[in-house]
């Protein structure tokens, strides 16, 4: 079952989170993250840019949220996202449910593209992708570093 984030979602949501910046195939992020700081943004975000989870017998075990892509007006219907799921329930589906929901709640509020950009060793994420209708754009190169190394990031789209 999947449905938007509220509050009472914060301290799961920053575990599952937490697993993936320790995993570091996820995100750039090296420092874990608090049930308020969540809270916090989920308050920011509001009903403009929602956060939606997945739950398998009352527990939250993915996520997806999203956030503007830049500020020109020009990109008010893009808004870049992220997917995390957590370890015990990867391969369950529950990433693909919440992504389904993500471009499906993002539609509703006007949004015509959803972006993201993914280390090319996070395969799962790239397949899930796929499945749901997302196109590989390009490469960025040395587009940051991770704990002293470069690491590239695949530009993925859907328009919604």
């Amino acid at each position: 079952m999947t449905r938007l984030a509220g509050g009472g979602d914060a301290g799961a949501i920053a575990a599952i989170y937490n697993e993936g910046i320790a995993d570091r195939i996820a995100t750039f992020e090296t420092q874990a993250r608090t049930a308020e700081q969540i809270l916090t943004l989920l308050r920011e975000r509001g009903d403009r840019f929602p956060t939606v989870v997945a739950e398998r017998a009352g527990r939250v075990v993915a996520w997806a949220g999203a956030g503007p892509y830049r500020s020109r007006p020009a990109y008010a219907g893009v808004a870049e996202h992220s997917v995390y799921v957590a370890r015990a329930a990867r391969g369950s589906g529950a990433g693909r449910a919440v992504l389904a929901a993500l471009c499906r709640v993002y539609a509703e509020r006007g949004f015509w593209k959803l972006v993201s950009r993914i280390f090319p060793e996070n395969t799962p994420s790239l397949a899930l992708h796929e499945r749901c209708g997302f196109r590989v754009v390009g490469i960025y190169q040395r587009h940051g570093k991770l704990d002293g190394e470069w690491r590239d990031c695949v530009i993925v789209e859907k328009l919604l």
